[in-house]
C-alpha cells in the first residue's frame, strides 16, 4: 500500500540501573537464523533484481521453519514451478505456478499480489491450498516487485503495470494445456486494484473475479492531508524515483493477531520473513501512480459485470471495506457475493486467527468450485448445442 512501516532496529540496547554498561542488543532472528546470514541478509541492498534473488535464494529455508498456518499446511499431491521469462518489454519476469499433480485441473487461478507482498510467501501458502482443491494457480511478480526486474518498489505507470500482467497472464490462458478452462482472476489489496484493472481492459475474457480486502479505496487515515497530497505531486515531477511520502505503521493497521506479529513481525511491524518484499518509504511515482488508480476505479465500479466474490475485513483500516460494499452494490454484476468479517483488519489472509484466514480461504474454494462447474456445464451444453 501508500505506507509502509518505519526502519529502525530491532531493539535498543537495555541500560542497566547498577552498573553503566549495557546488554547486547538481541538479534533480529537470533532463535531461527545463524548471525552470519542475518547479517548478510539485513546489509543487503534490494535496489536491482539480482541481489533480491540472491537474498531470496540463501533465505528461502527460513521462511518455510515459521509458526504459521500458511505454511504448516500438509498439501499432498500439489506440484510446483518456477520460471524467469523477458516479456515484450524486455523485463525478465518471475512467475510461479501450483498445479494438482494426480487430477485433472478444474480452472485457472491466476493471482496478482498485494503491494508489500510477493508470489513467493504467504500467497504461497494461500495458492497450495486452492491448488490442493484441484485449481492451477498462476503468479508473478511485478516489475521492481519479489524476483521480478527492475527498481524495487517502483511503479513508473500502473496502466504498464496492467499491460504487463495481461500479457502474461494470456500467455498462460494461451497454452494448450490449459485452453478451454474456465479463468478466475484473484487480487489481493493493490492486487485488487491490479484485477480490476484487467478486468477493464479484457472486460470478455474472464470468468469470474476474487477480490480481498482490495484497493478500490486508500482508507483516508491512511492517504496524506490534501496540502501534503499537492506537495508531494510537484516532487514527483522532480524526483519520481525518491523515497518521500509520509507513512503509517502497514502491518500494525493490517494484522489483528498479535501472536502472528511477534511471530513475523519486525520492529517496524512488517513481516520480517518476507526479506525481499519492499518495506521502506513509498517512492513518490509509486504513491501517486497508486492514488490515481484508486480514484479511477472508484469511478467505474458499476462496469463491472462478471460473477465475483468480495471479501474484506470489517475492521481493516489500509483499504476502506465501504468501497467493496460500493463495488458489490453499484456494480452490474447478477452474480456477486460479498463476504465480510466482523473485527477481521486488512490482512485476512495471513494475520487473523487460523480459524478466520481457513473461513475466508474455505469461502474463496467454495464459491470456486461453484463457479467452475457452472462455467463447464455452459460450455458443454453450448458445444452440444453447435
Amino acid at each position: 500500500m501508500i505506507v509502509s512501516a518505519a526502519r529502525g532496529a530491532d531493539a535498543a540496547a537495555m541500560s542497566s540501573s547498577s552498573s553503566e554498561s549495557s546488554e547486547a542488543p538481541r538479534r533480529k532472528w537470533e532463535d531461527v537464523v545463524d548471525e552470519a546470514l542475518e547479517r548478510e541478509v539485513l546489509g543487503a541492498c534490494l535496489d536491482q533484481a539480482p541481489e533480491r534473488r540472491r537474498v531470496r535464494e540463501a533465505f528461502k529455508h527460513v521462511q518455510l521453519s515459521i509458526d504459521h498456518c500458511l505454511f504448516k499446511g500438509q498439501y499432498s499431491g500439489v506440484g510446483t514451478k518456477e520460471s524467469y521469462e523477458r516479456n515484450s518489454r524486455g523485463v525478465e519476469i518471475f512467475s510461479k505456478c501450483w498445479f494438482p499433480e494426480n487430477h485433472r485441473m478444474k480452472a485457472i487461478v491466476c493471482l496478482c499480489h498485494g503491494y508489500g507482498d510477493t508470489c513467493t510467501f504467504f500467497l504461497d501458502g494461500v495458492a497450495r491450498k486452492i491448488a490442493s482443491s484441484g485449481y492451477g494457480v498462476f503468479a508473478l511478480d511485478y516489475p521492481g516487485f519479489g524476483l521480478s526486474e527492475g527498481l524495487h518498489g517502483y511503479i513508473p505507470s500502473f496502466d504498464t503495470l496492467i499491460d504487463d500482467v495481461a500479457e502474461h497472464f494470456s500467455k498462460v490462458k494461451g497454452n494448450p494445456k490449459y485452453r478451454g478452462l474456465p479463468s478466475f482472476l484473484f487480487g489481493q489489496s493493490m492486487g485488487g486494484a491490479v484485477a480490476l484493472k484487467v478486468l477493464f481492459k479484457q472486460p470478455n475474457e474472464w470468468n469470474g473475479a476474487i477480490l480481498v480486502a482490495s484497493m478500490c479505496k486508500i482508507a483516508d487515515d491512511v492517504v496524506p492531508p490534501w496540502p501534503i497530497q499537492q506537495v508531494l505531486n510537484f516532487m514527483t515531477k522532480l524526483l519520481p524515483k525518491g523515497k518521500l511520502v509520509p507513512q503509517k505503521d502497514l502491518a500494525e493497521l493490517g494484522f489483528r493477531e498479535k501472536k502472528k506479529q511477534d511471530q513475523v513481525i519486525h520492529c517496524s511491524l512488517q513481516c520480517s520473513f518476507n526479506v525481499i518484499a519492499y518495506k521502506d518509504k513509498p517512492r513518490l511515482r509509486t504513491a501517486s501512480e497508486m492514488l490515481k488508480t484508486t480514484q479511477e476505479i472508484e469511478r467505474r465500479l458499476e462496469e463491472v459485470s462478471l460473477p465475483m466474490i468480495i471479501l474484506h475485513g470489517e475492521a481493516d483500516l489500509v483499504t476502506d471495506p465501504a468501497v467493496s460494499k460500493a463495488l458489490y452494490e453499484k456494480s452490474k454484476s447478477q452474480d456477486k457475493k460479498l463476504c465480510l468479517y466482523k473485527g477481521a483488519y486488512h490482512s485476512i489472509l495471513e494475520g487473523e486467527p487460523d480459524e478466520t484466514i481457513f473461513q475466508v480461504l474455505d469461502d474463496i474454494i467454495s464459491w470456486l468450485d461453484k463457479h467452475s462447474t457452472k462455467e463447464i456445464h455452459h460450455r458443454e451444453l453450448h458445444n452440444a448445442m453447435s
